[in-house]
């Protein structure tokens, strides 16, 4: 089968690798969507202590039942799938707390074990969701994404009021954020990037309020949108000093910051502050299996979708998709590989 390897820092190649055999409680997936998450553009720079090479990464992926093992009853060949990378141990505290995605021994696909860059790829049957024949495969991609984004932004609403949320990144997780938070009610979401063409994008898809906090208009900008009544919510997608230093300072009293971009290890931030504002201050991982249930429900009812904001290319352009990632010459805000199958 072909893959794609990522071999060691900006080297991604195009490999043909021996068919993966499901054991008895797994199933072989021949995958025809994987999106390129973030963390992986980390990865193939070689900056993510994670990913060890040779690697084949891909853990935001669709496709069809090809095989499945002995003790498998419940999945049939041909079905469409979308698979939750994420595999916690279930024994442990966490587990046991349908807290998944803080287990200490999770797995995750393509990372911990090969993953979906590849026409096939072997998972857990456990982990697998069943989609109808009329799901479209590049939407399910978005599950695992989505989840993430979902679980940050529901966590927040239940910490606080939404009535207005600002965004640090209109990547894909936050812009999947902002449209979550659109559908459970935000009145005011303020989309923050340096990127111009991302801002583009998010107006695309029904977020109208964008700034660039590098042309200094932070405060006017939040003034204007929120009717003088200021940001009650941040949620930083992005993780560097600069996002959560501002968001301190923005943040309303008694208001909510969530951290879900993991862009810097450390920050200095002023407690006594916090403390004497009763600023909720919250981070999010991952998702647990009810997270990405629910990020699957909102792609099958259409409340979210991938159209207006992603782009397809093949695994012959695999690198340099990852390239245009890592440049910034990719205007839309996600990029789908579509596996050839050679058919």
């Amino acid at each position: 089968m072909k893959v794609l390897s990522w071999n060691g820092p900006e080297n991604i190649e195009l490999e043909n690798h021996p068919l993966p055999q499901p054991k008895e409680e797994e199933v072989l997936i021949q995958v025809e969507v994987v999106g390129i998450c973030g963390s992986e553009i980390e990865g193939y720079l070689g900056h993510n202590s994670l990913r060890k090479p040779p690697l084949i990464m891909g853990h935001e992926f669709s496709g069809i039942v090809a095989e499945t093992g002995s003790n498998v009853a419940d999945i049939k060949k041909g079905e469409k799938v979308v698979v939750n990378p994420l595999i916690g141990c279930g024994n442990c505290r966490s587990c046991q707390r349908g807290l998944e995605n803080i287990c200490t021994k999770r797995e995750i696909i393509g990372i911990h074990r090969q993953g979906a860059f590849a026409e096939f790829v072997v998972v857990p049957a456990k982990n697998i969701h069943v989609l109808s024949d009329d799901f479209n495969l590049y939407q399910a991609a978005l599950a695992e994404p989505l989840a993430c984004a979902y679980r940050a932004v529901k966590r927040a609403f239940d910490a606080g009021n939404n009535e207005s949320v600002f965004i640090y990144g209109a990547g894909t997780i936050g812009l999947l954020c902002g449209l979550v938070a659109k559908h459970l009610g935000a009145q005011h979401i303020i989309m923050a990037d340096i990127n111009e063409e991302r801002l583009e994008t998010a107006n695309r898809i029904g977020l109208i309020y964008t700034l660039n906090p590098s042309q200094g208009t932070v405060d006017a900008r939040i003034r204007e949108v929120t009717n003088q009544n200021g940001i009650d919510m941040v949620i930083d997608a992005v993780g560097f000093d600069s996002t959560r230093k501002q968001a301190e300072r923005i943040i309303n009293p008694g208001g909510v910051i969530m951290n879900i971009g993991l862009g810097v290890d450390e920050s200095q931030l002023t407690v006594n502050s916090m403390i004497r504002n009763e600023i909720t201050l919250l981070g999010s991982f991952c998702y647990t299996k009810n997270d990405f249930l629910e990020a699957v429900n909102l792609l099958k009812e259409g409340i979210i979708t991938h159209e207006g904001w992603t782009e397809v290319r093949t695994m012959e352009e695999g690198n340099d998709a990852f390239l245009d990632l890592v440049n910034g010459k990719v205007d839309n805000g996600k990029i789908f590989i579509k596996i050839d199958d050679g058919k």
